[in-house]
Parts: C-alpha cells; sequence; structure tokens
C-alpha cells in the first residue's frame, strides 16, 4: 500500500513542504483565526451554531453543530500554530463547500430560511455573491494550504527541516 495511489497521497499530506513563502503565516492567521472564533461562537451563542444548523436543514443538528464548532476550534488553532496544516485543510474544504451548498442556492431561490440581507439585493446572483464572501475566501486559503503547506515559520515546517537534518 505505501507505493500504491493512498500511499502516495498520504506522504504528500504527511511531508510538509518546506517551499511556501514565509508569508504564508499571513494566510494562516487569517484562516486559522476565523475558524478558530466561528468554532467558539456556536458554543457561546447556541443561535449561531444548534440554531442555524436547524434553519437550514443539516441533519442531527445538534451533534452536528458540535462536530464542527469543534473541528473549527481544533482545526483552527492547529492552522494558527501550523501543524498538519494539509490534513486540517481537507475537512474546512469539505465543510466550506457545504456551508455554500446549504444556504446560498435557497438565498439565490429567494426561499432561504435565514435572515435576507438588509439592504438589496436580498436574493438572486448578486446576493449570493455578497452572502458568500465568507466561505468563498475561506475555501480559497485552505485551499492554498492544502497546495503549499504551512511554509517556513509554522510547526509544519520546523518539523520538516529537523527531518531533512536527520540522517536516515
Amino acid at each position: 500500500m505505501e507505493d500504491g495511489v493512498i500511499g502516495r497521497i498520504w506522504r504528500w499530506l504527511a511531508e510538509a513542504p518546506d517551499s511556501a513563502p514565509a508569508a504564508t503565516i499571513l494566510i494562516r492567521l487569517m484562516a486559522g483565526g476565523v475558524f478558530l472564533w466561528e468554532g467558539v461562537i456556536k458554543f457561546v451563542f447556541p443561535n449561531q451554531g444548534v440554531g442555524r444548523f436547524t434553519k437550514i436543514g443539516i441533519p442531527f443538528p445538534e451533534l452536528s453543530a458540535d462536530f464542527v464548532g469543534v473541528l473549527e476550534i481544533i482545526g483552527g488553532t492547529l492552522l494558527l500554530l501550523g501543524l498538519c496544516t494539509r490534513f486540517v485543510a481537507i475537512p474546512f474544504i469539505v465543510e466550506m463547500v457545504v456551508a455554500m451548498l446549504s444556504t446560498k442556492i435557497a438565498m439565490f431561490y429567494g426561499v432561504s430560511p435565514l435572515p435576507l440581507p438588509a439592504s438589496p439585493p436580498q436574493t438572486g446572483f448578486w446576493a449570493v455573491l455578497h452572502e458568500v464572501r465568507s466561505e468563498y475566501a475561506q475555501l480559497l486559503t485552505v485551499t492554498f494550504l492544502l497546495i503549499v503547506g504551512a511554509g517556513p515559520w509554522s510547526l509544519d515546517g520546523l518539523i520538516a527541516r529537523r527531518k531533512k537534518r536527520r540522517p536516515i
């Protein structure tokens, strides 16, 4: 299995590249910070967690909101530290795609159970573009981190540098 497709994917995910620019830390701080505080908010303000998941029809809203909240707190912290960055990026990519599909399609058609934006447009293409900005930004940041890794100013980078110095 080690030489198979799954083995190659696992190695690619686990072996942090050290070629990402140092400025990658800015992307990590943005994505990690947003995920961390959004996870905390799901527990501090239940209407943003269970309440929102119930309104949009997510199955098992209590369990789902708690799961996503814990994922965001732990994953956001790992992104801030730059540890297991590529592994953490994958569930966040899935989360952002689900968030966009579960909320923005209904908004496009004007049937969203969530409150509509305060100012026009409230439905349709332009309303969706306006409202999707947060998920879109988070989706692109974690996709970037999946591709380039955490960068040199990270625990992933530190581990990669130490592995290079150690003879095998």
